[in-house]
């Protein structure tokens, strides 16, 4: 299968710019990651969109599976990484929680490490009361468990899903990428 490469920054004359759903799409397609898994979030509703949408030139060759729930979302893209793929899984911070016992219980300890991009309820403490805790707690939670974190930077899409990637290129660490406000 493979993957269309399109150049990322501004667009020519009369094109219009890449949003950053878009780019943060391409950034991990350039980076050969061919399948998105997960659950739909208000934050991440850009991302799905274009997963979910008509084919494009930037989605031929990638494939987007739903989820009934967050940790189903990693055991599905643990399955397709062990069988040589290269899977994202988007998720709400709030399926993080519940997807702890799968990370460490098969992740971490067989290193199949897939890049989570998460979105960050309630990290300003503005959202929804039940998005509080783990939005004021999510940063120290993903260090406990040595998860390499990114925040994404909406005018730096790109780079931002690359800065995050980076931080999974040994081998020994799952790459987040953190989501604060919506793309």
């Amino acid at each position: 299968m493979t993957t269309a490469v399109l150049p990322s920054g501004p667009a020519g004359p009369g094109s219009p710019r890449p949003t950053a759903a878009e780019e943060l799409v391409r950034a991990f397609a350039d980076h050969g990651h061919t399948h998105f898994t997960g659950v739909p979030c208000s934050l991440l509703k850009g991302v799905f969109k274009v997963l979910e949408g008509p084919r494009s030139d930037l989605t031929e060759g990638l494939r987007y599976l739903a989820a009934p729930r967050e940790d189903s979302a990693i055991g599905v893209a643990t399955g397709l990484a062990v069988s040589g793929a290269k899977p994202v899984v988007l998720m709400q911070n709030s399926g993080l929680g519940y997807s702890l016992n799968v990370l460490t219980s098969l992740n971490l300890i067989y290193d199949v490490h897939v890049p989570l991009v998460v979105s960050w309820r309630g990290h300003d403490g503005n959202d929804a009361v039940e998005h509080d805790i783990i939005g004021r707690e999510l940063t120290n939670l993903l260090d406990v468990f040595d998860l390499r974190w990114t925040v994404f930077d909406p005018e730096d899409a790109y780079a931002s899903v690359e800065r995050c990637l980076a931080g999974g290129e040994d081998g020994r660490h799952t790459p987040v990428l953190i989501v604060k406000q919506g793309v």
